[in-house]
C-alpha cells in the first residue's frame, strides 16, 4: 500500500441497517477508522425516508432484526415503522455507531487508484475523500420512481410520493387517486379510505395478498423475552422456518414443490373472496401471474377497502394528466384532487449501483452491470474492484428477512478479513473465474424457481432486471447461505 495518508481506512456509504451491520462487523475486525455517509438527515435507511400512514414491516419483528440483538420491547407482532427507527436508534447508540455518521452527504462517483491502492470517492458539493475500503449500503428499495405521465407537471393538486410523505396531512373532503398497488399501496390505501371524500385506486398489476396473522405482543410476553432471551431466539426460529418453506418451496423450488406454491395462491384467493363482495372487483384484483413473481404481501384491510362505496379501481392504462384530474384509456376523466404516487422504486436503472464506481482498468460497474450481466461473487464483491464491498447487489438477497442477507454479508466480511490479517495484507480482490464459476451456479439453480419454471409474464415484478433475468435473490436456503458466506474457499480471493 502507498504511504499516502488517507482521509478514512474504510468508508460505508448509507447509515441503514446494511450499513451499520458492516460498521459493526468492520469494528469487530479491528478497522477504526469508520465513515459513514448517508444522503439523508438522520440514520434508518427506508425506515427514516418512510412515515406514510399503515407504515409497518411485512415480516414478523422478531424476524426482522439482528440475531445478535432481539428487541424484546416490540409491541406487535408486525411492529410499525416508528418503531423499526427508534431500533435502528438504539443499535447506533449500543454500537457507537453515531460518532462515524455523516448526514446530508450525497455521493456522485467513486474511483479505486491502483497504484496508491484507496478509492477516490466524490461528493455532489465538490470535495471528495480518500479511503482504503469502499462499501455501498444504499439499499434494494432506495432509488424512487416517479412515472412521467404525459401533463403530470400540469396538475392542480397536491402530488404526494410515498417516500416524501406530507406529515399530518389531511384527506378529509378531498378527492384521491393513488397510483401503484404494491406492498406500500397495500399499507396506504386502507388508511387513506378512513378520511377520503373518493377514493380511485389506479392498478397496473395486481398483487398478492394474504391474511395477516398481526396482534399486538402482551406486556408479560415482552417481559419474559427480556428476562428469557431464548424464549424470543425460539419465536424467531419458528418464524424463519416459516417464511423459509414459504420461500424454497413456494418460490426457489417451484418446479419440484408446485402444488406448495398453488396452495399459497388459493389461499390468497380464498383471502380474496371472503373480502371482497363484488365479483367483478375480485377478478380485478386476482393476480394472472404465479405467486412468487412479484413479492407478496399480507393483509387484512386491503381487500375490503374496495367494499366501500366511495373507492373505485381502476385498471384501464393512464393516458394524460389534466390539471383537474386524469385521463384514462377508454376516455374517462378521474377527477381529483391529491395525487398520491406508490410507484415504488426504479432498481435497475439506476439502483445498482446508485452512483457511479469505477475499478481496476477503468471498468465502470453500472455499465459493466447493464452491458453484460448483472453478477456479484456471493452477493457481495466484483472482480476488478479491489477493496470494494457492493451490500446490495446481484444475487445477494437471501430469504425473505433483509436481516439475514445483511448478516450473511457480515459473515462473509468477518472470513475476508481475518485471512487479510492472517496474511499481513490489506488488500483484496476476488477473481475472475470465481465470479463466473458463482454465477454460473446461481444461474443453474434458479432454473428450478417460478422466475422461469412458473407464469411470470404478466407481473412486471421488480425481480427481474432489463434482460429479463431474476438476479435480486441468492437461489438458496438460509442455513446453506449463511454456512457459504462463512466458509467460501479463501483461494477464490487473491490478497496482496
Amino acid at each position: 500500500m502507498s504511504n499516502t495518508t488517507l482521509d478514512h481506512e474504510a468508508l460505508i456509504v448509507g447509515a441503514g441497517f446494511g450499513g451499520m451491520g458492516a460498521a459493526i462487523e468492520l469494528k469487530r475486525q479491528g478497522v477504526r477508522d469508520i465513515a459513514i455517509v448517508e444522503r439523508e438527515d438522520d440514520l434508518g435507511g427506508t425506515w427514516h425516508v418512510n412515515h406514510y400512514p399503515g407504515l409497518a414491516v411485512d415480516i414478523a419483528s422478531v424476524t426482522y432484526s439482528y440475531s445478535f440483538e432481539p428487541n424484546p420491547n416490540w409491541s406487535r407482532l408486525f411492529a410499525p415503522g416508528v418503531e423499526l427507527k427508534g431500533y435502528a436508534e438504539h443499535v447506533a447508540d449500543k454500537y457507537d455507531l453515531r460518532r462515524h455518521m455523516e448526514f446530508g452527504i450525497v455521493v456522485e462517483r467513486a474511483v479505486w487508484d491502483d497504484e496508491g491502492e484507496f478509492w477516490t470517492v466524490h461528493f455532489a458539493d465538490g470535495t471528495s475523500r480518500t479511503a482504503h475500503y469502499l462499501l455501498t449500503a444504499t439499499g434494494f428499495l432506495s432509488q424512487p420512481y416517479t412515472p412521467d405521465f404525459p401533463g403530470i407537471d400540469s396538475f392542480a393538486g397536491e402530488i404526494i410520493h410515498t417516500t416524501a410523505w406530507q406529515d399530518g396531512y389531511d384527506f378529509a373532503g378531498k378527492r384521491v387517486a393513488v397510483i401503484g398497488t404494491g406492498a406500500t399501496a397495500v399499507q396506504l390505501i386502507p388508511e387513506i379510505a378512513k378520511s377520503a371524500e373518493h377514493l380511485t385506486v389506479f392498478q397496473r398489476t395486481p398483487i398478492w395478498v394474504v391474511p395477516k396473522v398481526d396482534f399486538p405482543i402482551p406486556p408479560v410476553v415482552r417481559r419474559i423475552f427480556a428476562a428469557l432471551p431464548f424464549t424470543q431466539r425460539a419465536a424467531r426460529v419458528v418464524n424463519t422456518s416459516l417464511l423459509e418453506m414459504l420461500m424454497v418451496f413456494g418460490v426457489l423450488h417451484y418446479r419440484q414443490a408446485k402444488p406448495g406454491n398453488q396452495v399459497a395462491a388459493l389461499l390468497s384467493k380464498a383471502h380474496l373472496r371472503s373480502q371482497v363482495r363484488d365479483e367483478r372487483t375480485r377478478e380485478q384484483l386476482t393476480p394472472s401471474y404465479d405467486f412468487g413473481c412479484k413479492r407478496p404481501t399480507f393483509s387484512n384491510h386491503y381487500f375490503r377497502t374496495f367494499n366501500r362505496p366511495e373507492v373505485d379501481l381502476q385498471t384501464s392504462s393512464i393516458v394524460r394528466v389534466e390539471p383537474g384530474g386524469i385521463v384514462v384509456e377508454d376516455g374517462t376523466e378521474v377527477e381529483i384532487d391529491t395525487l398520491v404516487l406508490a410507484t415504488g422504486f426504479n432498481l435497475w436503472d439506476v439502483n445498482f449501483p446508485a452512483f457511479q464506481i469505477v475499478g481496476r482498468d477503468g471498468r465502470d460497474l453500472g455499465k459493466w452491470w447493464r452491458e453484460g450481466r448483472f453478477q456479484a461473487y456471493e452477493g457481495i464483491t466484483v472482480p476488478k474492484f479491489p477493496n470494494f464491498l457492493t451490500l446490495n447487489s446481484p444475487y445477494s438477497y437471501s430469504g425473505l428477512s433483509y436481516f439475514t442477507t445483511i448478516e450473511g454479508q457480515m459473515k462473509h466480511i468477518a472470513r475476508l478479513f481475518g485471512e487479510m490479517r492472517r496474511r499481513r495484507t490489506d488488500r483484496f480482490e476476488v477473481t475472475e473465474d470465481a465470479n463466473e464459476k458463482f454465477l454460473a451456479r446461481v444461474t443453474e439453480r434458479l432454473g428450478d424457481s417460478v422466475f422461469y419454471a412458473g407464469d411470470c409474464a404478466s407481473s412486471r415484478s421488480y425481480y427481474f432486471n432489463q434482460h429479463g433475468e431474476a438476479t435480486l435473490l441468492r437461489p438458496q436456503a438460509t442455513l446453506p447461505s449463511l454456512k457459504e458466506m462463512s466458509t467460501f474457499p479463501l483461494e477464490d480471493y487473491e490478497f496482496a
